[in-house]
């Protein structure tokens, strides 16, 4: 099944676009547990029901040249993508929301194609219809420039610098007090 989702999905990519692409960029990953939300609607009319508690994944990227660029996802399970721009914040996910899309090619692709503005953040979120569904995507965007994707640090980084942080100031507090002693 999910080759055959997989070559659709190709053949849907190979001509969505009527421009030829000239940058090509494909990123994998696996939403089992990751982070979780509510997800909205396809239409963006507003939040899912169905779609509460859903895992995600997030990518942030910019692309070099202003024009038309398809995106597809392919998964093992039935997913949604949706495109924000300039930020994606997961308590408030109507916000900033340009464009989702479920069941492109049946229920486990997912894709769209859309015009995008270069040098522009935007933030792919992937995401399952459910909250049962989750695990392994593939996404591919294609355009006529290239894609730069840029690391979305993980919760576990702001802690791990705080407390870092956290140290340090501790530090300097301590050998502020020695030297006046």
């Amino acid at each position: 099944m999910f080759l055959k989702s997989t070559l659709l999905a190709l053949a849907f990519f190979a001509f969505a676009s009527t421009a030829q692409a000239d940058s090509i960029h494909t990123i994998t990953g696996d939403t089992t547990g990751a982070a979780i939300f509510t997800r909205p609607v396809e239409d963006l009319s507003g939040l899912s029901a169905i779609g509460k508690d859903v895992s995600f994944n997030q990518f942030r990227f910019t692309v070099s040249a202003a024009g038309e660029y398809s995106f597809l996802t392919t998964a093992a399970f039935d997913s949604l993508v949706f495109l924000y721009s300039p930020s994606f914040d997961p308590s408030s996910s109507l916000t900033n929301a340009l464009i989702g899309n479920d069941d492109l090619l049946g229920t486990t692709t997912s894709g769209f194609v859309t015009n995008l503005a270069a040098d522009t953040p935007y933030v792919l979120v992937i995401t399952g219809y459910e909250g049962f569904e989750y695990g392994k995507y593939s996404t591919t965007i294609g355009g006529p420039g290239a894609v730069t994707v840029i690391a979305v640090p993980e919760p576990e980084i702001y802690a791990l610098m705080a407390f870092g942080l956290g140290v340090v100031g501790l530090a300097r507090r301590r050998a502020k007090s020695l030297k006046s002693a």
